[in-house]
């Protein structure tokens, strides 16, 4: 069969490797054997053909003339920038020698991999590179700084990321869209969303920020950061009041429901208002509202967990539907990830078995306290699929880190980023367009098979090439640094006992390209709870640590600094991807913060004047958006955009390093700020 890649002139099947829940079918238009255009796959069966302008604009960053063409090693100082060609040979060799000397001096200890899914296509995200850093024995990384926090609380209460189903909700008559701006980061939700708008359905969007998702909203509900579980705290204590619960599945389903009925009537409206800033009034029209709409399903968002409490919250939030019934109603129910569906068989992938020892780990959310303060320091890093110097908390620490003469830095990616700029090697990596592999959504229910597109760019090699060619360099023998691509693929799809995965193979998905979860029926009938049942007591929980039923808990306080400080995402970056691309720079604009109009006046601080936010760990500068988008005492900002060419706009020098509730996760959102009027 001809590849993909021999086809000049034509039209070729892709798949979206953005870390974006849609995972997109895609439609690849090729001229002379270049992308000339990125459209939609109308036969994907969820995202039928509507993509967003960030993947339809990816041919401006894949033919970006900033793209890494050759392996690189630095000639100046770091952060500097200055690079000088060299041969992939002289590169692993530089590497792997450094890396032995290091092993012989340190222990391999001293060497640690940071990367996360800025490539979502599962044997370049954690296959040959999980491999080679389990051989070596280096530091390991616990990769947080994404949805575990949220993702060990929804587990407390449904026992796996498991929710309702996308293909079903166009039956739903309310959707409750909370902490997600879903236009931006999830499309695809609101469009079905919309078209069970049509049909009598309602859209109530609650979050912190009035963004394109709440001016879409039949209703948008303002929050003070962080107290989200208090909110839905409250609503359990109307329902329950006002006999809106499903006593029969609470009956049938569910562990605890006796002990919340009694703990949330501590959880009255008033008290809920006072610490959550939605009037009294709208929290009982909130609750009646869900009480008596079915069916009614509940999008939880990734921003829920960047906070101190974030565990707690998706755990209160995921609590609702069983109190009326919605998991038995097509369209009901809630969905903060699907990907326990389509879990693969992450032991047979990633092979942890070729790890000696226990070798020390090392949180992603804290590099900056690592490299700087580590009795047994790192020696080397090796960065992939992640910027850490733009998306990791505490950056100016974390660039403090980076910038140590005596951390010997490699960066495999398709640029030279703000991590690269520390690097002492940079190597250059292709895109996904440019790869082999598998790719499973953690909204739908579909898997997908990838085969390249595009001859590599300039001598750009893929995350799997390169660890094998370390591998080699190190002396490793083993067959599992021979596994081809398509080994990998058939190794991570079989011996799984994931039920959702029969008959899902390489060689059926070479077929077909995309395939969906097998056997998903009624979620409610096979829960993975310690009991089988929706847990709303969870002993587990109580075992380890936490409070056994959903409570309301406090963000640290910090500091007296008057600004609860929000960094979300914007519309046409992904984290810091496409920040440094022209087209999509034009597209987004300009960095602002969004201000509330009684906090601005009584600062003097006018609609659009550039501003200094700051606090103990570092200060950008913005320009402020005024109006009623916050709420008072919160001020937004939106996407991680370079602060290259002087420019104050790394907002993650403001935030936290500290560790949520559950998990090990990000505090992102639960940093406080000064804002001022610049001089």
């Amino acid at each position: 069969m001809k590849s993909y890649v021999d086809v000049k002139d034509g039209v070729v099947p892709s798949v979206c490797s953005l870390d974006c829940p849609d995972q997109c079918g895609l439609l690849i238009h090729k001229k002379s054997g270049k992308i000339v255009k990125i459209d939609g796959d109308p036969d994907h069966p969820v995202t039928q053909g509507n993509i967003c302008n960030k993947v339809r604009n990816m041919g401006e960053r894949i033919y970006d003339p900033k793209r890494v063409k050759t392996p690189l090693k630095r000639i100046g100082q770091k952060g500097e920038g200055k690079f000088a060609p060299i041969s992939w040979e002289e590169a692993i060799r530089a590497i792997t020698d450094h890396w032995k000397k290091l092993i012989a001096e340190d222990g391999p200890e001293s060497i640690l991999p940071y990367s996360f899914y800025g490539n979502m296509g599962l044997i370049n995200a954690e296959g040959m590179d999980r491999r080679f850093f389990h051989r070596l024995g280096s530091s390991q990384l616990d990769r947080t700084i994404c949805s575990v926090a949220g993702g060990k609380g929804y587990s407390y209460t449904m026992g796996g990321s498991f929710g309702t189903d996308p293909e079903e909700m166009t039956e739903t008559k309310l959707f409750i869209i909370w902490g997600i701006n879903a236009v931006s980061t999830n499309m695809h939700q609101m469009t079905i969303a919309q078209k069970a708008r049509k049909n009598g359905a309602k859209i109530v969007v609650i979050d912190v920020h009035k963004n394109q998702t709440g001016r879409m909203a039949d209703w948008f509900i303002p929050i003070i950061p962080g107290t989200d579980a208090a909110l839905a705290l409250g609503i359990m204590h109307i329902l329950f009041n006002e006999q809106l619960v499903d006593r029969p599945f609470l009956e049938t389903y569910t562990v605890g429901a006796k002990e919340l009925e009694k703990h949330v009537k501590e959880y009255t409206p008033e008290r809920v208002s006072e610490i959550t800033g939605v009037p009294e009034s709208d929290i009982y029209k909130l609750a009646r509202m869900y009480g008596t709409t079915s069916p009614s399903m509940i999008r939880i968002g990734n921003g829920l967990q960047h906070h101190d409490n974030g565990g707690m919250i998706v755990r209160t939030i995921a609590c609702l539907p069983a109190l009326t019934g919605q998991w038995l109603v097509k369209g009901g129910g809630a969905l903060k990830s699907n990907s326990g569906y389509l879990a693969h068989n992450t032991t047979a992938l990633q092979r942890p078995d070729l790890m000696n020892g226990r070798p020390r780990t090392i949180n992603m959310n804290q590099l900056g306290s690592a490299l700087l303060e580590m009795e047994k320091p790192i020696r080397s890093l090796f960065v992939y699929n992640s910027n850490p110097a733009v998306v990791a908390p505490e950056a100016n620490k974390v660039r403090e880190g980076l910038a140590r003469e005596d951390l010997f830095t490699i960066v495999h990616d398709l640029f030279i980023t703000e991590t690269a700029m520390y690097a002492d090697i940079v190597l250059p990596a292709t895109s996904a367009f440019e790869n082999t592999d598998f790719y499973t959504s953690y909204w739908h229910h579909y898997i997908h098979l990838h085969e390249p597109v595009i001859a590599p760019y300039g001598e750009s090699k893929s995350n799997t090439e390169v660890f094998r060619l370390l591998a080699e360099a190190m002396g490793f023998d083993e067959q599992a640094f021979k596994d081809s691509d398509e080994e990998l693929i058939s190794q991570a799809l079989s011996g799984s006992d994931n039920p959702h995965l029969a008959g899902i193979t390489y060689e059926e998905l070479k077929k077909s390209r995309f395939m969906r979860a097998r056997h998903t029926g009624n979620l409610v009938d096979r829960l993975k709870t310690p009991s089988g049942k929706i847990e709303l007591f969870s002993k587990k929980m109580e075992e380890d640590g936490h409070p056994p039923l959903p409570v309301h808990v406090p963000l640290v306080k910090e500091s007296d600094y008057p600004f609860l400080f929000v960094p979300a995402p914007n519309h046409n970056f992904l984290n810091s991807t496409f920040s440094n691309n022209e087209k999509h720079m034009k597209l987004e604009k300009a960095p602002k913060l969004f201000m509330n109009a009684a906090d601005a006046e009584r600062l003097g601080i006018e609609d659009g004047e550039v501003v200094r936010i700051w606090n103990d760990r570092g200060e950008c500068e913005l320009p402020v958006s005024i109006g009623d988008h916050v709420l008072p005492g919160v001020v937004v900002s939106q996407g991680l955009w370079s602060d290259a060419a002087g420019k104050k706009h790394l907002v993650n020098s403001l935030t936290p390093d500290r560790l949520a509730d559950m998990g090990g996760g990000a505090t992102f959102f639960s940093g406080r700020v000064n804002v001022e009027k610049t001089v």
